[in-house]
């Protein structure tokens, strides 16, 4: 009877571990489930992450040291699973106290040229959970940016306006951006992205333009909502460029 109680701690802690899990996982994809925009999806696993890690750290490894002092094996190793689950939610949060991150700028607009950067001419501020405008905010963001980002530049390309042109759009396609206006004749399209996680959607712009018998590639990334992108954009840039040139 001792033995069967025991396990039953056992069973119980691997359960709120497997519960934890399924919540962090309900923070992470809700929005693309329609349960809540992606804001708010966020706030919950910024804020809940690293409590509810914690917790469960706290109670799996009482729950293993019961065991092992009861000696019930099938219940230690039950412990020991949700130990280790606890180990990994919390595992971000000691990965960023030891190495902490350099904090993103406060801006959600970032582009290739921020002298003359692609407008958005189909795209505009009635798209589906904007909080976010598309006009460009001017020379403050652009110091941000070029502080925080300098390395975010054109694309240079020996390929022909039309070439150029055709490739940029089969790597929005193989992305899986949403293209949303494209015109072979002005060399540009607009398109919109959703992060895997979260389901923020952005917009971008991209924008050919010929220089001589070459081509310069401009691309422009904003988010939706958010006063910082937490660097998704500038990332997004740089994954393009990446692609482009291989």
């Amino acid at each position: 009877m001792t033995n069967s109680r025991t396990s039953h701690v056992g069973t119980i802690v691997l359960l709120l571990a497997i519960a934890a899990v399924l919540i962090i996982a309900m923070m992470i994809f809700g929005a693309h489930l329609g349960l809540w925009e992606p804001i708010v999806g966020f706030g919950y696993f910024r804020n809940y992450l690293n409590p509810i890690g914690i917790s469960l750290l706290s109670l799996s490894s009482l729950g293993l040291i019961f065991q092992l002092v009861a000696r019930n094996r099938n219940g230690a190793i039950k412990s020991f699973v949700a130990v280790l689950i606890g180990l990994g939610l919390v595992t971000p949060m000691v990965y960023g106290t030891i190495n902490p991150t350099k904090r993103a700028p406060a801006i959600h607009d970032i582009t290739t040229d921020t002298t003359n950067p692609p407008e958005f001419l189909v795209l505009d501020n009635t798209r589906s959970g904007a909080k976010n405008s598309l006009i460009y905010a001017g020379e403050k963001v652009a110091t941000i940016q070029r502080k925080a980002y300098p390395y975010i530049k054109p694309i240079q390309s020996n390929l022909t306006t039309t070439e150029a042109y055709q490739k940029v759009l089969g790597i929005a396609h193989s992305k899986g951006w949403e293209i949303i206006a494209e015109d072979p004749e002005t060399l540009r399209f607009e398109a919109t992205a959703k992060t895997p996680f979260f389901a923020f959607m952005d917009d971008i712009v991209v924008q050919v333009t010929p220089i001589n018998s070459q081509s310069r590639i401009d691309i422009r990334s904003v988010s939706r909502v958010g006063r910082s992108d937490q660097g998704v954009n500038a990332a997004r840039i740089v994954e393009f460029t990446d692609s482009f040139n291989q």
